[in-house]
């Protein structure tokens, strides 16, 4: 029943002719914007939804019925039971701030750089390894808190993070040489990490 459900739901959001996407909102308009905390009533006005925060509603992935929200740009599933997020996410492109704090996320998808416009990511306290390559193509990009995760792997595309302003890796087991390169793929960019470790990679 309930893949018979995602399967129409999706089928439905494909082929319903697509509306004009909002605007992009600028900081201050949108930190003001209506913010929809309930999933139901949200849906029913899929085009109205420009902000969604689900948090600490006991998610256990990703909800499909989000596609349907073609004018989203601030998005937060905080403190759920999410450990992956999909590639079609890539699907949000006015998609300015992604918060995914706390959920037990192992893993940023590989279209993530599909995300042109995001500004903010918020993905901290998680179990996420590695950033995958595509990270580098954030363009617009100026905070990344990836603050308490396992992350051993930061890919060379960091360096054309040319609008990132700042990155918390702090609670990272990140040995100095690391450190040091990190820093001169963004030397432009004030990244809090914790005492550099005596370990390796």
């Amino acid at each position: 029943m309930k893949k018979t459900f995602c399967l129409i739901l999706l089928v439905f959001f494909f082929s319903v002719p697509a509306k004009a996407q909002s605007p992009l909102l600028d900081s201050i308009t949108l930190a003001t914007y209506e913010e929809f905390n309930d999933l139901a009533l949200a849906l029913k006005d899929p085009a109205a939804v420009v902000k969604l925060s689900l948090r600490k509603t006991k998610l256990k992935e990703f909800p499909k019925q989000i596609y349907l929200f073609k004018n989203l740009q601030y998005l937060d599933l905080s403190k759920n039971n999410i450990k992956e997020l999909p590639d079609s996410i890539a699907t949000f492109k006015n998609l300015q701030y992604l918060i995914v704090s706390k959920t037990g996320l192992e893993a940023l998808p590989n279209t993530i750089g599909q995300l042109k416009n995001l500004k903010f990511i918020n993905v901290n306290q998680n179990e996420i390894s590695r950033l995958p390559y595509s990270f580098g193509a954030l363009e617009n990009l100026e905070i990344a808190d990836l603050w308490s995760n396992n992350l051993e792997y930061f890919p060379e595309t960091l360096k054309d993070l040319k609008h990132l302003k700042t990155m918390d890796l702090r609670n990272i087991l990140i040995p100095q040489n690391h450190q040091n390169n990190i820093q001169t793929m963004l030397p432009n960019t004030i990244i809090y990490f914790s005492p550099p470790c005596k370990c390796s990679w």
